[in-house]
């Protein structure tokens, strides 16, 4: 089985290299690569997708730059919002499989409760509105697909909160987190191995038979915290395992209105991964118990 997989550095890209090694053959291309793969050239998508003629297309390539995305719209529309319409395009043009990942950011973040696939959209950032345009034009191809949606997702490499309160804590003595707005911290490894896992249950000899449980998913670990506690357990697990002082950055919360951003957050992003787990038995640890195992690589 083949399988192209766009993108290579990101937090989820990386894991995907490993975690996807054991079902077939990966093929794993970027800007970077050669040859190389971006996702703004949509004439080089189609070429190398139907030159490959792959079983599945695992796009883990995207504009992340949420604060950016306010100022460079047309940028962000492009690479969240029209690419994954030719990719899922180019797929279904030689029977592939698309997966690709979305954000809880289509959401507005006024729920009480964890959202569920079908529940209204509402993105107030112009980030939140290119991935929701991506996720339309994926449907409106019609072809075999999966819409992974996550959040608040960090691991060991690239930008992540993670990264910036091991960092930021050893630089301050004070560190002022937001403590208003609630998520679930999902590690990159998990997502990726949850990937692999929804690949192998719904492949059989090689061939995708997925009995029409194709569609939009959730993919988060599971509980809720806020952004200041996320931080105060960093920082515990972290001192407990000789990664920082004991005389660290002291963590003070603050509500949103504190901390100004050119994008709006959604104040509420838990996700419901009731239906991922009723389709494909697939279930993700608590965000604690997911924090503490990637923690423990940080010190081995």
């Amino acid at each position: 089985m083949k399988i192209l997989l766009i993108g290579t550095e990101g937090q989820v890209a990386y894991e995907l290299r490993r975690s996807l090694a054991c079902l077939g053959e990966v093929l794993a291309y970027d800007r970077r690569t050669q040859p190389a793969l971006d996702l703004a050239d949509f004439a080089g998508l189609r070429r190398t997708i139907l030159g490959l003629r792959p079983t599945f297309v695992v796009n883990a390539a995207a504009y992340t730059a949420v604060d950016r995305a306010e100022q460079e719209t047309q940028q962000a529309h492009c690479l969240n919002g029209e690419a994954p319409g030719v990719l899922a395009e180019a797929a279904a043009a030689v029977g592939a499989v698309l997966i690709h990942y979305s954000t809880d950011y289509v959401f507005a973040g006024e729920a009480s409760a964890p959202y569920r696939e079908e529940d209204p959209v509402g993105p107030t950032s112009a980030y939140g509105r290119s991935k929701l345009a991506g996720e339309e034009a994926i449907r409106q191809v019609g072809g075999a697909h999966f819409i992974l949606r996550t959040a608040w997702v960090y691991g060991r490499r690239g930008h992540n909160f993670l990264r910036t309160m091991l960092r930021l804590l050893k630089e301050r003595e004070v560190l002022r987190v937001v403590d208003d707005q609630r998520g679930a911290p999902t590690w990159s490894r998990l997502v990726a191995e949850a990937t692999a896992l929804l690949i192998a249950r719904c492949t059989r000899e090689g061939r995708f038979e997925a009995d029409g449980k194709t569609g939009t998913y959730h993919l988060t670990c599971a509980g809720e915290t806020t952004w200041y506690d996320f931080a105060v357990r960093i920082r515990t697990l972290a001192q407990a395992q000789g990664l920082l002082p004991a005389d660290c950055a002291r963590l003070e919360p603050i509500p949103t209105s504190a901390y100004p951003t050119p994008a709006r957050r959604p104040a509420y992003s838990v996700l419901s991964n009731a239906k991922l787990g009723r389709n494909f038995d697939l279930r993700l640890p608590d965000w604690q118990q997911a924090l503490e195992l990637c923690m423990g690589e940080f010190s081995a």
